[in-house]
């Protein structure tokens, strides 16, 4: 009797992704549903799994074809190690069903000519994950003793003192350059930079670090990928920043390997401290990233707790309609409702907002606005 052959026709990553870009918006609503759902799913758990979803689809519908000159396995190492810090078993398994069910039901419906080779694709994605997430988050060797991991913990607790020791004898913001510098020197990196973050408009800006004048030409607005990954209030290590930060970026910076830790204080993020290595690859361990978890939430109760202390000097008065102006464009307000709410014309608001980017020497509106928080004229 004669058998049947079942081979199907391998798919490259390239036609995988292209696929899913087509389909983009079909996968999006299958997730929603299923998400929606899922009875195994927990209601504190939902919102983290929502974000594995739309982060994972969003990164595989992101890239520009002709820019994929890589094999996924590394691809999609980058967006692993990106999700790490809000990952566990079950966020994982879940994730990986929900969007599993996503595509096969797209598949049913579409009677996809080449249905068997995207799933089989798809799997073959899901079992390199899958032993990833395995590689990344196995406890720490059999071999390393119990001093040995003592040693490290007392070590650990022995650079968090250091780094609260100084913070209890600096002062303020102008003694915050002083501080990353000792970061460095404490936790063993070649590089940190401050960047300031303004949550309103889903802004940053870069503030402090070496190379100044570098620095401070970083600004701009976070994408929706890089929302995803940086909003996660939770340090992420990146082997290969190349899916998250420009090229350009990469080169100015001779970036490679680097770790985002977030400054926060009460739900409240400050901005992200970046630890490198000036261009030298590396990895890191939990303990580190938890290590550098404490450092972002100290720095982020410091400024909190300096607030008060902030002053810039500089030479700026603004009148009382000027700063109403401006807090109103803070808070997003159209020249029509502003000039309602303080009984002016459209015509005054205007001239107000022009005062008030002469004094600020500012191009545009937003401008005036992020100046205004730099300034410490808006909280």
């Amino acid at each position: 009797m004669t058998q049947h052959s079942h081979a199907y026709e391998e798919i490259s990553f390239q036609q995988f992704i292209l696929f899913i870009k087509s389909h983009n918006k079909q996968i999006e609503e299958n997730i929603n549903i299923y998400l929606n759902l899922e009875p195994l799913i927990l209601e504190n758990e939902r919102k983290v799994i929502q974000t594995l979803l739309e982060s994972f689809l969003l990164f595989l519908s992101a890239p520009k074809i002709e820019d994929i000159n890589e094999t996924y396995d590394k691809y999609l190492e980058t967006w692993l190690q990106s999700q790490l810090p809000i990952l566990n078993v079950n966020h994982f398994s879940m994730f990986r069903l929900i969007f599993e069910k996503s595509i096969v039901t797209l598949m049913a419906n579409l009677k996809h000519a080449h249905t068997i080779s995207i799933l089989m694709f798809l799997l073959s994605i899901f079992s390199h994950l899958i032993h990833s997430y395995n590689k990344w988050m196995d406890v720490e060797p059999m071999q390393l003793s119990k001093t040995h991991e003592e040693n490290a913990e007392l070590k650990r607790l022995q650079q968090l003192d250091q780094l609260d020791e100084l913070l209890i004898n600096s002062s303020g913001i102008k003694d915050f350059a002083h501080i990353l510098k000792k970061c460095e020197e404490f936790f063993h990196y070649k590089r940190c930079v401050f960047y300031a973050y303004i949550p309103w408009s889903n802004q940053f800006y870069g503030t402090i670090g070496l190379e100044l004048p570098k620095v401070q030409s970083m600004r701009g607005q976070l994408s929706l990928k890089q929302s995803f990954v940086f909003n996660s209030k939770k340090p992420v290590f990146l082997k290969n920043p190349n899916h998250y930060i420009k090229k350009e970026h990469i080169a100015l910076f001779n970036l490679s390997s680097v770790i985002f830790v977030p400054i926060v204080h009460d739900q409240q993020v400050f901005g992200w401290l970046t630890f490198d290595q000036l261009g030298e690859e590396f990895d890191y361990s939990k303990d580190e990233l938890t290590l550098l978890e404490q450092v972002g939430k100290r720095l982020g109760l410091y400024l909190s707790r300096k607030d008060d202390e902030v002053s810039i000097d500089i030479d700026l008065q603004l009148t009382e309609r000027e700063s109403m102006v401006l807090n109103l464009l803070a808070e997003g307000f159209n020249n029509k409702k502003m000039a309602e709410l303080l009984q002016l014309s459209e015509h005054t608001i205007r001239d107000y907002i022009s005062s008030l980017m002469t004094k600020f020497k500012a191009k545009n509106r937003t401008q005036v606005v992020v100046y205004g928080f730099r300034f410490g004229l808006l909280k």
